[in-house]
């Protein structure tokens, strides 16, 4: 069993925006108690941690906006945009899900852990330098990325963002730099309206975005093709120091704001394959961090599954089989023509440009 750390703290569920915000704190607390029970909660660490400062923070946001944030504190409810609200403790929630990241970095660069589940609140890859949006406050998974690149000295981190929506925020903190590649599949068009196939980058980081915009009603199989045929391989070719994940459990099937068709098996599946990359190419330092979900069922299912993955062990005979990793025999199984993947094909061929894959 792999030596899994989950970062959870009853702070996050304090962030509230509002009567039926659909990013709610029920989303972290249905994973909550299924680790509050002994036969699942037992399996994993837990490891203390800080919030994140103002000058790490700042690392990939500008001053005035932390400043705007940081004025919410203490307020009963802010917007900061009109998806984007906040409550009291939302500034404290947001430097911790921050800090909670560059924990687990340092963690894992450490060799303490091998790698790490941030559940978190509020959300981060639509968080810009300069504006949160998107029911995000500060990007988490850049700020973590960026604390790898100039506090650790990384040369290559990847951040792998299956979230249902672009990852604009995220796309725009590296997109003039080859130090992180990052890669989204997500629903399109479709908020924010980012992530077009042919945003790759500029200058130094020409190739070093990759979009696989999906029209909807994409499943397990097709999101192991993406994965498969894609990711892995460029990944490879990249072998990153270091792996994120922006998972955002909102490509459930019965997710209310998506239309794709992802289970628990699909979930498990793609943790699996970067499980294994991680293995191969950087020791196994592999960080998950929570975006989006909003199907209360999908947010437990979805999280089991990737904790299953991530520690290597079934958690509980209850739990359900997932996929056992023939990717190959399933595929042959099914018609790969009938599978929805023009939007795989057209990724492809702008990535080839870049890649050898």
């Amino acid at each position: 069993m792999r030596r899994t750390a989950v970062y959870r703290n009853q702070l996050f569920l304090e962030h509230r925006p509002g009567y039926d915000h659909p990013e709610s704190p029920e989303r972290l607390q249905v994973i909550y108690r299924e680790l509050d029970r002994e036969d699942t909660g037992s399996r994993f660490l837990y490891p203390g941690f800080e919030p994140a400062s103002t000058e790490i923070i700042a690392l990939n946001h500008s001053r005035a906006l932390i400043e705007k944030v940081a004025a919410t504190a203490g307020h009963a409810h802010d917007f900061l945009d009109a998806d984007t609200a906040t409550s009291e403790e939302s500034y404290a929630a947001a430097c911790l899900a921050a800090g909670a990241l560059v924990d687990a970095v340092n963690r894992l660069d450490q060799g303490e852990i091998d790698n790490a589940f941030c559940l978190v609140r509020p959300p981060g890859h639509h968080a810009e330098r300069d504006r949160s949006m998107g029911f995000c406050l500060f990007n988490n998974v850049a700020i973590a990325a960026w604390w790898a690149v100039k506090e650790l000295g990384y040369k290559r981190v990847m951040i792998m963002d299956w979230d249902l929506h672009h990852g604009n925020g995220t796309q725009h903190s590296f997109y003039n730099f080859d130090s992180v590649l990052y890669c989204s599949t997500h629903q399109y068009p479709y908020y924010p309206g980012t992530g077009a196939v042919l945003e790759t980058g500029a200058g130094p980081g020409e190739g070093y975005t990759v979009n696989v915009p999906l029209t909807g009603g994409q499943g397990d199989m097709e999101y192991a093709c993406i994965f498969n045929e894609l990711i892995l391989p460029m990944a490879r070719e990249y072998r990153p120091e270091l792996v994120l994940v922006s998972c955002g459990f909102d490509i459930y099937d019965g997710d209310p704001l998506g239309a794709m068709k992802v289970t628990p098996a699909g979930f498990a599946y793609m943790t699996r394959v970067l499980v294994d990359l991680a293995a191969e190419v950087c020791d196994g330092r592999l960080l998950v961090t929570l975006e989006g979900g909003y199907n209360l069922q999908g947010m437990k299912e979805g999280a089991l599954a990737v904790l299953t993955e991530l520690c290597g062990e079934r958690l509980s005979e209850s739990y359900p089989q997932y996929l056992d990793g023939k990717y190959e025999k399933k595929l042959g199984e099914s018609n790969r023509s009938s599978l929805q993947l023009a939007s795989l094909d057209q990724a492809v061929g702008v990535v080839k440009n870049y890649w050898d894959i």
